[in-house]
């Protein structure tokens, strides 16, 4: 419920504010997209970190209920990941002139999520439960660092990037730098996409368990 009072806070705020911004009045009014786009990436890397600890987990106890936790977390963060992808796309579309662009941050981000998408085939192609969980649980946690490595770490080191969050350039734009009352929508609207996520995260490993339970019987 707070996830959706939060999310309809932000879409009617996010519209219907007057949105200004120091340096970037042509593409003013694109800068609504950053309550939806940013806010999936929050919900991703939220997600992509509890699949990161519940892999990390089953491997100290073997224990099945956090291999589901794992794959369920993946599962919710590649949704969202896509999502990212496809708003980013429309806001680069109005800003740059083009739906993508060569730049280290959004290469990183497409590999990245091949990555995790391997992951999900990986898993599909083990027939053995606890061998899968098991390799899956490994893949997840190099998975994990290579992600870090390409969305955060590789495109800093470019330093060239033209994302607004890409790297060590002029238009980095962090949340403090937002007018005030775009940050009066920003803040709940990322906290309305974390909860919305661990809310459809949870109902996923519910239906998975209960699956479980039939599959045994």
């Amino acid at each position: 419920m707070l996830a959706g009072i939060l999310l309809l806070y932000a879409v009617i705020g996010g519209f219907f504010i007057t949105v200004s911004f120091e340096g970037m009045e042509v593409a003013a009014e694109s800068m609504r997209n950053i309550f939806y786009h940013v806010g999936m990436w929050f919900g991703m890397f939220t997600m992509l970190i509890t699949g990161f600890v519940y892999s990390l987990r089953y491997l100290r106890k073997f224990d099945e209920q956090e291999d589901i936790r794992a794959v369920e977390a993946v599962n919710v963060g590649l949704m969202f990941g896509f999502l990212g992808i496809f708003t980013g796309m429309i806001w680069a579309n109005f800003t740059w002139g083009s739906p993508w662009v060569k730049d280290p941050k959004l290469n990183g981000a497409a590999v990245g999520l091949i990555i995790y998408l391997a992951y999900a085939i990986l898993r599909g192609s083990i027939d053995d439960t606890h061998k899968r969980a098991k390799v899956a649980a490994i893949y997840n946690i190099f998975a994990f660092f290579l992600w870090i490595v390409l969305v955060i770490i590789l495109p800093r080191l470019a330093g060239e990037s033209i994302h607004p969050a890409g790297g060590n350039n002029a238009n980095t734009i962090l949340p403090l730098h937002l007018p005030p009352s775009m940050r009066l929508i920003f803040y709940p609207a990322m906290l309305g996409w974390v909860l919305l996520g661990v809310w459809i995260y949870k109902l996923r490993v519910r239906i998975r368990r209960i699956r479980l339970i039939i599959d045994n019987k």
